[in-house]
């Protein structure tokens, strides 16, 4: 089990930029690949970028594509999401998530979006807002 803690969140006007970041417990965090899933308003949990173990692969969601990058870094336990060109519609809790089974990593959006089955542990979130 991993304790993972989010933060980086904030207000932001549109088309601003943020960096969160999820720090994990153990070192154990290198084992796993994690995702970035959000919640946002009227839309309930929507996945949002995902990296595999050592951070070799990376996938987003087509809304993500071009504006977010996911990016890990094992040695400090610690998983990012820059996020750029950033819109009303991107104002949710952003939570970190791990993947229920270590050096296990899927990248079909069906995987990556059944919150119940793919991942274990979860963040508490981290709350951006996208406003003017």
């Amino acid at each position: 089990e991993l304790q993972l803690v989010e933060s980086g969140g904030g207000l932001v006007q549109p088309g601003g930029s943020l960096r969160l970041s999820c720090s994990a417990s153990g070192d154990a965090f290198r084992m796993y690949a994690m995702s970035w899933i959000r919640q946002t308003p009227g839309k309930g949990l929507e996945w949002v970028s995902a990296s595999n173990a050592p951070g070799s692969s990376t996938t987003h969601a087509p809304f993500a594509e071009g504006r977010f990058t996911i990016g890990r870094d094992n040695a400090k336990n610690t998983l990012y999401l820059q996020m750029t060109a950033l819109r009303p519609e991107d104002t949710g809790v952003y939570y970190c998530a791990r993947f229920r089974e270590p050096y296990y990593y899927c990248a079909s959006y069906a995987c990556l979006g059944s919150f119940d089955s793919t991942y274990d542990d979860w963040g508490r979130g981290t709350q951006v807002t996208v406003s003017a």
